[in-house]
């Protein structure tokens, strides 16, 4: 049984890893972190699923916990700008689209055509979004039952797996802030944190690792070895060798540049959701926090320079942007060919990365984590687990690979090389497939990529009825069926969006009286 864990790397990744394994084992597993004060992290990966909850529940966290510490906000959607043509914006929410007579109601919307704007139509979160509005009441209550599922402040320790409904909201947070807090719970749990500099690592005959030797504080041994030292991949890729698979030929975008934006947004309102801005060689995020946004372009090389991408990232804020210092970030896009070999596993973006437009960073580290839990090893049947653990990675890191290209493919803007290059790059295998299959009939669960993932049939039908690229065409069968229900239920989104709208604290007014009530029980 491995009864000592080795982590080499702080960060987000770092120390989710390391509270998540404290909060399974407790002090049946001794854990070592050991983080350079010299290297620093990334730190940009602000924005996540809605699956996070989970992480914070396992770990008995309440929102009242941790969100002031990390400047967190919420966030109900993404929101895509001028993906479609310049100046249209629509929403991918975290709301599934209601069923009508054993009919999902974006395929009786695609049959009716209201309008333009599905998210709108069939979605009571896209009118929250552009109304600025909490997911929560003052007092705390959650905006809506039928929208809701069950609390994160009284749900009981659980894991991904038992997210049967979509919740409506995930959360946006100073990733450097929710490392510092996560330090603290490691460590007041039994976490050994030693600042040092890994210069070596010895690997024995079989290939496993036996130790890392650090400039300062002597070898740290232990059973398992976890890789979190992100693109540099310090133990499973440059120790061990084991091989990177690029998806560069199939998501081009491989570079970013960073700003901290301080902002008050008492006035101008704060939006509930993570921003993505089409530009000439990728795209801009813009995530809320409390007294800053987090923002940076996202962008290909090939297509567009450093200087370039740095020059429009500040004048897309303009004079807010002036005398900030930028972060410029080379990205590694793909995966580790197995993110578990021997005795090392890496977590993070040492086992993986794709282009944050999904914001699938933390995500990725969240699944990896769980699942590292579910095939801890320690008996005869190792080498199974860590197949199994490999499988599911790497299924996940394929299937949003697949549901990013679908992106640019999909994406009705073609008014540049880049744009229209992006609908003749190369697909991952058998998503052509897919693509033709949705063009007859809308998404569902047989014809989206096989494995788990992360998104649901929903999420490519919001990508792309949203994106307008696609040609896609309503059920025939829908025009020899009764419409009387559906158009009932399309009035009744329209109807309970605008008492939500008008019944809801603004999205910065129960940020500000979160972070108050926590101030006052300090």
């Amino acid at each position: 049984m491995a009864k000592s864990v080795v982590i080499v790397g702080g960060g987000t990744a770092g120390w989710m890893t390391a509270s998540y394994l404290k909060a399974a084992f407790g002090e049946r597993l001794s854990v070592t972190l050991v983080e350079s004060k010299n290297v620093p992290t990334i730190g940009v990966g602000e924005a996540s699923f809605s699956t996070i909850r989970h992480f914070f529940s396992y770990l008995g966290l309440q929102e009242t916990d941790w969100m002031p510490d990390c400047h967190a906000t919420y966030k109900l959607a993404i929101r895509y700008d001028n993906w479609r043509a310049e100046g249209h914006h629509f929403y991918h929410p975290f709301e599934r689209p209601r069923v009508v007579e054993g009919v999902s109601l974006a395929d009786w919307w695609l049959h009716k055509r209201p309008s333009e704007d599905y998210d709108r139509d069939c979605s009571v979160i896209a009118a929250l979004c552009d109304a600025k509005r909490s997911p929560r009441r003052l007092g705390g209550a959650l905006l809506a039952p039928e929208l809701g599922a069950q609390d994160p402040v009284s749900m009981s320790r659980s894991t991904m797996d038992e997210q049967k409904t979509q919740f409506p909201y995930a959360y946006q947070f100073d990733a450097t802030l929710l490392a510092k807090l996560l330090t603290g719970y490691g460590t007041d749990r039994g976490v050994r944190h030693v600042l040092d500099d890994v210069v070596d690592i010895a690997v024995d005959e079989r290939g496993h690792i036996s130790h890392v030797r650090t400039k300062e504080s002597g070898d740290l041994a232990g059973d398992l070895f976890i890789d979190c030292t992100g693109f540099r991949g310090m133990l499973l890729n440059k120790a061990l060798g084991v091989p990177f698979i690029s998806y560069q030929d199939t998501l081009p975008n491989d570079s970013a540049v960073a700003l901290r934006v301080p902002m008050e947004m008492a006035d101008q309102g704060m939006g509930p959701y993570t921003r993505a801005s089409a530009q000439a060689a990728g795209w801009i995020w813009t995530i809320p926090l409390h007294g800053r946004v987090g923002t940076g372009y996202v962008y290909a090389s090939d297509y567009c320079t450093p200087e370039e991408a740095e020059r429009t990232l500040r004048a897309y804020w303009g004079p807010a942007a002036d005398d900030l210092t930028a972060n410029h970030i080379k990205m590694r896009i793909g995966r580790s060919e197995n993110s578990w070999v021997n005795n090392c596993v890496a977590i993070g973006l040492s086992s993986g990365f794709v282009e944050p437009l999904e914001s699938t960073g933390i995500f990725f580290i969240q699944n990896a984590i769980e699942q590292l839990v579910k095939h801890f090893p320690g008996g005869p049947n190792d080498e199974q687990l860590r197949k199994s653990y490999n499988r599911q990675v790497a299924n996940v890191m394929d299937g949003v690979r697949e549901f990013l290209v679908l992106h640019y493919v999909a994406a009705k803007r073609n008014d540049n090389d880049y744009w229209r290059d992006a609908k003749t790059r190369r697909m991952p295998d058998a998503l052509g497939a897919r693509i033709e299959q949705w063009q007859a009939k809308l998404p569902d669960p047989d014809t989206i990529f096989p494995y788990y993932h992360g998104f649901e049939p929903y999420s490519y039908t919001a990508m792309i009825l949203g994106l307008g690229g696609l040609d896609v065409r309503p059920l025939p069968g829908l025009a020899m069926m009764d419409d009387v229900a559906a158009e009932k239920e399309l009035r009744l989104v329209r109807d309970q969006a605008k008492s939500l709208v008008e019944t809801l604290p603004s999205h910065w007014d129960y940020i500000a009286h979160l972070n108050d009530r926590a101030g006052a029980r300090a």
